[in-house]
Parts: C-alpha cells; sequence; structure tokens
C-alpha cells in the first residue's frame, strides 16, 4: 500500500510518519502532484496558522489537486479545516471540500483548547472498534460547527464537529496519531478503508 503524507511545510508530518510505521507501514512525505495522485491513501496534515498554510497550498497547486483527488483522503487539525469552505483565522478561503465554515471559540473557553477530551455520536467505519465517549488529543483554537458532513462531536463549551466526512474525504480536529488506543485505531481503520 503506498500512503502519502502531503508536506507542504505546515504539518506535524514525523508524528503521523512514526505513527503508520508502527502499524506496520511506511509513508512517504511528498509535495509532488503525480506521487499524491498514485497514493493508495493520503494523509494531509497541519499545524499553524490557517491563510499561511493555504497560501503553500497555492504555491505548490495543491489546492487544486486536494479536492480532485479519488482514494481515501485523511485531514487532520489544520489540515480538515482547510478542507472547510474557509475559515476565520485569517479570513481564508479554503478547499470547499467541507460545506462548512471554520469559527474561533469564544473567550468563555480557555483558548486554544488543548488536551484530552470525548468523543461521541460515531457515525463512520472510521471509528470501528471505538467507544463513545473515548478520550482523544486536541491542540486547536477554531472548530467546525455541526453541520451534515459530521461524523464524531465533541463537547468545548459548545458541541462541534471533531470529525468529517464527505465521500472519500474525512476529516478529524483530533490528532490520531498522538500514541492513545482510540487514536491508533482510528488510524489503521483509515488505512484499511
Amino acid at each position: 500500500m503506498k500512503i502519502v503524507i502531503i508536506n507542504y511545510g505546515a504539518g506535524n508530518i514525523q508524528s503521523i510518519k512514526f505513527a503508520v510505521q508502527r502499524l506496520g507501514h511506511e509513508a512517504i512525505l511528498s509535495h509532488d502532484a503525480e506521487e499524491i495522485k498514485a497514493a493508495d491513501k493520503v494523509i494531509f496534515p497541519g499545524v499553524g496558522e490557517a491563510s499561511s498554510a493555504m497560501k503553500m497550498l497555492k504555491e505548490t497547486g495543491l489546492d487544486k489537486i486536494i479536492p480532485n483527488l479519488k482514494q481515501p483522503v485523511l485531514g487532520i487539525c489544520l489540515g480538515m479545516q482547510l478542507m472547510c469552505h474557509s475559515s476565520e483565522e485569517g479570513n481564508t478561503k479554503g478547499l470547499s471540500i467541507f460545506d462548512v465554515d471554520v469559527h474561533r471559540f469564544t473567550n468563555e473557553v480557555k483558548v486554544p483548547q488543548i488536551g484530552w477530551n470525548q468523543i461521541a455520536e460515531l457515525k463512520s467505519d472510521l471509528f470501528e472498534g471505538i467507544k463513545e465517549e473515548e478520550f482523544i488529543y486536541l491542540v486547536h483554537s477554531f472548530y467546525a460547527p455541526i453541520c451534515k458532513e459530521t461524523i464524531a462531536t465533541t463537547n468545548y463549551g459548545l458541541k462541534y464537529s471533531t470529525a468529517l466526512q464527505k465521500d472519500n474525504f474525512y476529516g478529524t480536529q483530533f490528532h490520531p496519531e498522538k500514541s492513545s488506543k482510540a487514536g491508533t485505531q482510528i488510524l489503521k481503520n483509515f488505512l484499511n478503508l
């Protein structure tokens, strides 16, 4: 199986690569369009600020490649947010894969949300073997509201989408590469899709 982690300068790519290796697979780090299109599975990570990350995607032409991929694609954290229609962070237009706009948490909660929280309302093969209220790891100041593509929710001052799915595209606000039982199982499920 050919697994490509998109390397566009805005990701925690090494920790994802090591998590894939722990599951017995090798992953290639690449920003090459042909290599990405030829992959069996694509992981689209992201850490940092939305407008800067989107600028890097546009400079490499990946903003046109990613929405047209046909194989399973997993966006993680900022990667998931960039797959949405837009983000309030830097007033950024996203890839419009998911039909939802990303908003900033209000100051009624501690921002960013950092640490372990629970996932609920699980609705996808991505969560096979995962129980309701399992703990996952999150680090973010922005969130995707509940929408028709929501496949898991989390509560942090309000209920929001902690995972999204549309066709072959999956997004997790949480970090499945963090070594928790649930995170490992979710990454394994994605690789088995």
